[in-house]
């Protein structure tokens, strides 16, 4: 049997301070201390560099030699 547990979802803008991210005032939750929370966390990138690197890696890693026919269209 599968246990499900219901969940609510809120979104907001935070800024960390001391790895700590603040609950903005205008977010009417019942949090109470000890409270059972699950968190993700998105974070803004700045410079997609690594994951472009990263793509080309992979994408070259499954080019073959016998796929040079298609370089000259």
């Amino acid at each position: 049997m599968v246990n499900f547990k219901l969940m609510k979802a809120v979104e907001f803008n935070s800024t960390l301070k001391n790895r700590t991210i603040k609950i903005p005032n205008t977010i009417d939750l019942d949090l109470q201390d000890e409270t059972q929370v699950r968190v993700i966390v998105l974070l803004e990138e700045e410079d997609n560099n690594q994951f472009k690197k990263l793509a080309k890696v992979q994408f070259l890693a499954g080019y073959s030699d016998a796929d040079d026919v298609y370089d000259n269209y």
